[in-house]
């Protein structure tokens, strides 16, 4: 039998050397060369944590991985997944970019879609990007750091309150309260007793009030006899000729202002008996001349009057 010579065995040993290296590259590279896989795409505007071999999952489950990343001339990248034939995906399925882990790392989640219609090899898919972990936790630091601030408020507020002066004056607070308090119950007690005797007042005005009301009650048949007497009178009354007669006392007063002025006026005998001086004069002279014959006569009576009783001679 022939030997193989040290030189051909370390030809083959570099070939199957090669060989694993080949196999290994394109193993990281997401390619396996040993079956034919499934190539779908997607477009993202950004990738950060994703690299090539990352595992392509539906419901955690891997069937399949990133085989390429390539930037396009718009800024966004083109990756391309590999996904083992035996899974049929629909056309709206959404290859969404989701964290794993702290780091930021990325994996390749399938939704599938429930369309009837499957994607074929070398489909683009609908594209979504999950926000890391990172910036999911964002917001809950923003709060925590809030709740830390108010924290240090309070316990800031908790020290002020341990102060031994802050704590007199607490002890101060609480004694005007507990005097102000006991204030308070005597202030009740006074209006309590006040309302008592007010009460009975009060009950006395609504017996009062009942009174009254009974008494109204009792002569409702007069206040209703009084009511309909002045709603008599107020008929008789719109019935009353008021305004003839207002005319005619306006009219007498008119005549009498007419008189009133003929009299300020001079004109009329009236007027001339108030205002002639001489008639005035006149009846002035006669009334002392009247006098003194009443004064002659009281004084010399036979100069008037002479009678005879037996039949003399009158003068």
């Amino acid at each position: 039998m022939k030997r193989i010579s040290n030189e051909t065995k370390v030809g083959i040993l570099a070939v199957i050397t090669i060989a694993i290296l080949i196999v290994g590259y394109n193993f990281l590279k997401g390619n396996d060369i040993f079956s034919s896989e499934n190539e779908f795409y997607a477009k993202y505007e950004k990738i950060d944590g994703l690299a090539i071999s990352k595992p392509v999952l539906v419901n955690g489950y891997q069937i399949g991985r990133v085989s390429e990343l390539t930037l396009l001339e718009n800024g966004q990248i083109l990756v391309q997944f590999k996904v083992n034939p035996k899974y049929q995906i629909p056309k709206n399925t959404v290859a969404r970019l989701e964290s794993t882990d702290l780091l930021g790392s990325k994996a390749v989640i399938f939704d599938l879609g429930n369309s009837l219609n499957y994607a074929f090899d070398g489909d683009t898919l609908n594209a979504n990007v999950q926000a890391n972990l990172m910036e999911q936790v964002e917001p809950v630091q923003k709060k925590a750091q809030a709740i830390v601030a108010k924290l240090d408020s309070v316990l800031s507020s908790v020290n002020l309150i341990l102060n031994p002066d802050f704590q007199r004056n607490i002890n101060r607070s609480f004694t005007s309260i507990a005097r102000t308090l006991e204030t308070l119950e005597s202030t009740s007690k006074t209006v309590d007793g006040a309302v008592g005797i007010q009460a009975r007042r009060i009950d006395v005005i609504l017996a009062n009030a009942e009174s009254i009301s009974n008494n109204l009650k009792g002569n409702n048949e007069k206040i209703n006899q009084m009511v309909n007497n002045f709603g008599s009178f107020s008929k008789q009354m719109s019935q009353t000729n008021i305004k003839e007669t207002v005319e005619n006392a306006n009219k007498a007063v008119a005549e009498l202002q007419a008189a009133v002025n003929k009299i300020n006026n001079g004109t009329g005998s009236i007027a001339l008996l108030l205002n002639d001086e001489k008639l005035y004069n006149n009846l002035t002279k006669s009334a002392e001349n009247l006098d003194k014959l009443m004064v002659d006569v009281k004084a010399n009576p036979k100069r008037y009057v002479s009678f005879s009783v037996f039949g003399g001679r009158k003068d």
